[in-house]
């Protein structure tokens, strides 16, 4: 878990809390990817005058994903730059992205779920093997990158002829 001492926070004016966030972590469930070996996070907290905490830092680790052509694993590298704003109160702020809410009552703040969010919407979901992958049959889904497959390009239904040819002129 991240967790920034406010009490710290509130004696230094300024906090760092580095981690790891394991891959296997129940953070990181159902998420459509995994980490090879979990995302190491470097956060600096500080108090803002008004209040709110603002956490800014860096996350790196190497995903693990699918290709979008032919469904091959693909581990790409990532590092993602974060900037967080924590408020007591986020009445009216609900929909404000990277506004999240702490309580200035107690002892911490946990920065995992927020780092998670941010995470998320950094990693491409866009990834594939190689710029020249063929991807899958839509046909008999063999990968048309190992071998070709025996499917036979059916003809064209003729009500779809007209719409053909205006796309040929």
């Amino acid at each position: 878990m991240l967790r920034v001492d406010l009490g710290q926070l509130g004696r230094e004016g300024s906090v760092v809390t580095e981690g790891l966030l394991p891959g296997d972590d129940e953070l990181w469930k159902d998420i459509g990817f995994s980490w090879v070996e979990g995302l190491a996070v470097r956060l600096r907290a500080t108090y803002a005058g008004t209040g709110e905490v603002i956490v800014r830092g860096d996350a790196r680790g190497t995903v693990r994903q699918e290709c979008r052509r032919c469904l091959d694993g693909v581990e790409t590298p990532f590092h993602g730059e974060l900037t967080m704003v924590f408020v007591s109160d986020v009445a009216g702020d609900e929909d404000d992205g990277g506004v999240y809410a702490f309580e200035p009552e107690g002892s911490e703040l946990d920065a995992s779920e927020a780092v998670r969010e941010e995470t998320l919407l950094a990693v491409n979901p866009y990834v594939v093997c190689n710029p020249e992958c063929k991807g899958i049959c839509p046909t008999c889904g063999a990968n048309l990158n190992e071998a070709s497959c025996g499917c036979v390009e059916e003809e064209i239904d003729p009500r779809w002829l007209a719409l053909r040819d205006l796309k040929s002129e």
